[in-house]
């Protein structure tokens, strides 16, 4: 009898590039769940080269219905904290050798454009914006998205549409004939 594995997938993460600017966050991380026990892994896997071995992590327990306290790695295990007072946005995860990691966690449920702005823009070097600000701008131009379809789709159902094409087309606003000038 033979066991088959699940694929283990890889963590959808960006980091800033290494750089002196320091900002408040070091990159974003796009879990598929909110299960710690198996999303963890994964990212802690991708940090590994970058930040060494990652034995510690932090959380704020609103975002994930369950906080593990400790949750099995490669070759060790990580122990898994929760504080309220931390940014619900924001996993921070320590590391023996370079210290610490703030990342920007997107929720699982985020549309892919969002996630995709939200992963880039965390991994602006040297930026100053908080996991909640950008959380809160995103939510912002989700909506400005989202009115500026419905109100096209309105548009078009109210029996707007884009003019109908000239059979002629225009050169200019009027044709004036010139004298002196032959016409062809």
């Amino acid at each position: 009898m033979t066991a088959t594995l699940a694929p283990l997938l890889l963590a959808r993460l960006s980091l800033t590039p290494k750089t002196t600017l320091a900002g408040l966050l070091d990159g974003a991380w796009w879990p598929r769940s909110r299960d710690l026990t198996v999303e963890l892994p994964p990212l802690v896997d991708a940090l590994e080269e970058r930040y060494g071995r990652i034995t510690r992590v932090t959380v704020n327990p609103t975002r994930w219905p369950v906080v593990p306290h400790k949750v099995p790695a490669t070759g060790h295990t990580v122990h898994v904290g929760w504080f309220t007072e931390q940014d619900p946005d924001k996993m921070i995860l320590l590391s023996y050798t370079v210290g610490r990691c703030d990342l920007l966690v997107i929720p699982p449920e985020a549309e892919p454009a969002a996630a995709a702005r939200l992963l880039t823009a965390a991994a602006i070097p040297g930026s100053v914006l908080s996991a909640g600000v950008l959380m809160s701008d995103e939510a912002a131009t989700g909506r400005r998205m989202r009115d500026a379809r419905s109100s096209e789709d309105a548009w078009e159902t109210d029996g707007g549409s884009a003019p109908a094409p000239l059979r002629h087309p225009v050169v200019g606003a009027r044709m004036i004939p010139m004298l002196g000038i032959p016409r062809r």
